[in-house]
């Protein structure tokens, strides 16, 4: 089996959110997505500097998400491996398709009764760019800003996306049900996202996320 190109970025096929596996050992993966999680954050936020945290928000574009998958994307959820997985799949997400996300996201907050957009932070009506920008300013906002609030801006989008893909869903149950499915589905696994990510940054304020 050749080996696996870790620079070109991984494309999802309709099943971004399926889970990666790596290696064979849970124990020992378990201790190097922790210990590597506490290290990248420990020292990014000790030294900030923008070279550094350029390279950090971009690693994915050059390596591909599965790269960050053999680390964390078998750690448990709410855990800091786990939160930093979720950030930077939900990156991975938007910037795969960022003229629906965008849809799903204006959707989301257009019929929202939380304060989510604001949360959020995007523009509205927002453009596929300005989706693209705000998904790389909550990474960052990991690395150099409130840990906790980027975890939270990350579950308010997620939130407001699977909302509009809910109801895109509804729209299209009698006309196209088989893409009604899907973006039920999409809905699901975003929802699911954000329910995660809420977890993570509560834990984080409390002092409980490791």
């Amino acid at each position: 089996m050749p080996p696996r190109d870790f620079h070109r970025p991984t494309q999802f096929a309709g099943h971004e959110f399926e889970a990666f596996q790596g290696g064979d050992d849970p124990a020992v993966m378990h201790r190097v997505a922790h210990e590597s999680a506490a290290a990248l954050l420990a020292r990014v936020r000790n030294d900030p500097t923008p070279e550094i945290l350029d390279r950090l928000v971009a690693f994915t574009d050059s390596h591909g998400i599965d790269a960050l998958a053999e680390l964390w994307a078998g750690a448990t959820p709410h855990s800091l491996p786990g939160a930093l997985w979720r950030i930077y799949l939900l990156r991975a997400v938007i910037r795969q398709s960022p003229d629906d996300i965008t849809y799903l996201f204006e959707r989301g907050s257009r019929i929202s009764a939380t304060i989510d957009p604001i949360v959020a932070g995007a523009p509205m009506p927002a453009s596929p760019e300005e989706i693209l920008e705000l998904a790389d300013r909550i990474l960052r906002g990991v690395f150099e800003g409130d840990f906790g609030l980027a975890l939270e801006r990350g579950a308010a989008f997620a939130r407001l996306a699977a909302s509009g893909a809910a109801s895109v869903a509804d729209d299209l149950d009698v006309i196209e049900p088989d893409r009604s499915v899907e973006l039920t589905r999409r809905a699901l696994r975003l929802t699911e996202l954000a329910t995660d990510l809420h977890a993570c940054s509560a834990r984080w304020r409390d002092g409980s996320l490791d």
